[in-house]
């Protein structure tokens, strides 16, 4: 397989940044406005959304994870690094992270978990439901329901019309999903649970949840906080499933306190 599509920009320590379902890079245009003065952004599309080729081997957390690793090492050499994941990219970097790679010294998730839907012994999750009625609504209008997702994912931010129109603009101006690259995103978000394993992450990570958040319950991203083994939780007040462009100031100081320490 061809290497997925990668934006790079500013110098400093490497972070990686994975975006979330539906998206692409651009999506980090604002936080790399505010921190490529300080660290060097590595931004990647996952497979098939914006300019990255899409493959059947990636209906897994396993195989996506796989394929981007595969394209930022050589990117990255022996250097450490931050992995930056937001929802679906959140649950990828989980997974790279419990897989133990070389280098990785601290992880950052916005709107992470790691089950997204319900179960008996998991009520933090979605209903499976609604990833039905997503996976129906890509074989019947693939792009009023990716709409009608970017509109759920700013419910009761804020700014909820101005991050909505960063959504648009970052989806429009660099390349819509692939239809089967967002089928097997649900299926990433359907099968993936790693509850088992996130014990075992013993990296520093900063977990950060919106407090109006739609998509996924601030519940869930808390529990997974607390499950892991040097984790901080922030919640942000009147933030909805993107607090990092809601909030952009604000998570750009917070990544930098975070990121740097003393």
């Amino acid at each position: 397989m061809s290497g997925l599509h990668v934006d790079i920009r500013g110098e400093g320590p490497p972070v990686v940044l994975l975006h979330g379902w539906g998206l692409n890079v651009r999506v980090w245009d604002p936080l790399a406005a505010a921190l490529g003065n300080r660290f060097r952004l590595i931004a990647v599309d996952l497979p098939g959304h914006g300019l990255s080729p899409w493959s059947a081997h990636c209906t897994s957390a396993q195989g996506q994870v796989q394929w981007i690793s595969a394209t930022v090492a050589p990117l990255l050499g022996h250097t450490s690094f931050t992995l930056l994941g937001w929802s679906l990219g959140a649950e990828l970097a989980l997974q790279w992270a419990a897989a133990r790679p070389q280098g990785l010294k601290r992880l950052v998730l916005f709107a992470a978990t790691p089950r997204f839907t319900s179960a008996p012994d998991w009520p933090h999750g979605a209903p499976a439901e609604r990833l039905d009625r997503l996976a129906e609504g890509l074989r019947t209008d693939y792009r009023r329901t990716v709409s009608e997702f970017l509109e759920l994912q700013v419910r009761g931010s804020v700014s909820g019309e101005a991050v909505l129109a960063q959504l648009r603009a970052a989806l429009f101006a660099h390349g819509e999903a692939r239809t089967e690259a967002l089928a097997g995103g649900l299926t990433v978000l359907r099968e993936t649970d790693l509850r088992s394993v996130v014990g075992g992450i013993e990296i520093p990570a900063l977990i950060v949840a919106g407090q109006y958040d739609r998509v996924l319950l601030p519940a869930a991203s808390r529990a997974l906080a607390a499950a892991l083994p040097d984790a901080r939780y922030v919640e942000v007040r009147r933030a909805a499933h993107a607090p990092f462009l809601s909030h952009a100031d604000e998570m750009a100081g917070l990544m930098n306190e975070f990121l740097t320490p003393p």
